[in-house]
């Protein structure tokens, strides 16, 4: 299920946050109905299963597609665990890299796999895969209690908690994502900045060598699109970061 994020007039104009799917959408996309307990209405989701929706999405100028964390058949039950590490400056891309290979560690001991993608933003998110069934009231806490382990094992660089006077020089692990009316941003997706970035999957090899001091805008670069006309126009080159 997608909520939209829509720049109509571009990214230097005001956007907006579309949950309903717009009534004029075409026959062919589906939705699925969701009930909303804080507008105590029923709300439409569109869900992007194809191409063609895709491209109308595009069209819809929704540059940044974010989903939850469940299966549209099965709303309440989580289908992973997601940890966003936001970093707080002067703390960049090079220490979120550091929580991750903390956090993948943890997860190793217990037997399960994790993964990382940048955010497109300035931070880098993790996804634990789950295939037994839970609730957010199972993995929310649990990845509070996650979220705390790190900052009682390294105080000098992890925050738990979402105090942003005392995120300066910190990554925050921030583990409320983990909810049911959350979202997050999708795999791939665009995010609307000035210099165009993607949310973009990245192997542990690529974490752990901007983990060990690499140049954080270096790392957070991507090679120009297929069929970008030359080296000139930076602003049309996306970058992961």
């Amino acid at each position: 299920m997608l909520t939209l994020k829509r720049y109509p007039n571009g990214v230097d104009a005001p956007y907006f946050y579309e949950k309903q799917s717009p009534s004029h959408r075409p026959e062919w996309v589906k939705t699925k109905t969701v009930f909303s307990e804080s507008n105590s209405r029923n709300i439409d989701y569109t869900l992007c299963n194809d191409l063609p929706t895709l491209v109308w999405l595009a069209n819809l100028a929704d540059l940044e597609l974010h989903t939850n964390l469940s299966l549209a058949d099965d709303i309440d039950r989580p289908t992973m665990l997601v940890f966003d590490l936001d970093p707080g400056p002067p703390a960049t891309i090079v220490q979120c890299c550091q929580v991750g290979l903390w956090i993948r560690e943890l997860f190793e001991q217990l037997k399960l796999d994790s993964y990382a993608k940048t955010s497109g933003s300035k931070g880098l998110q993790l996804y634990v895969p789950i295939n037994t069934p839970v609730t957010y009231d199972d993995t929310k806490p649990f990845a509070h209690a996650i979220a705390e382990l790190l900052e009682k094992r390294h105080p000098e660089l992890v925050l738990s908690s979402m105090s942003k006077v005392a995120r300066e020089g910190k990554v925050f692990v921030d583990w409320s994502q983990n909810d049911r009316i959350k979202t997050t941003v999708t795999v791939y997706s665009l995010r609307a900045r000035d210099q165009p970035t993607v949310a973009t999957p990245v192997t542990w090899e690529e974490v752990q060598e901007c983990g060990q001091g690499g140049d954080p805008e270096k790392k957070q670069k991507l090679p120009a699109l297929p069929g970008a006309e030359g080296p000139k126009p930076k602003s049309r080159k996306p970058s992961r970061r």
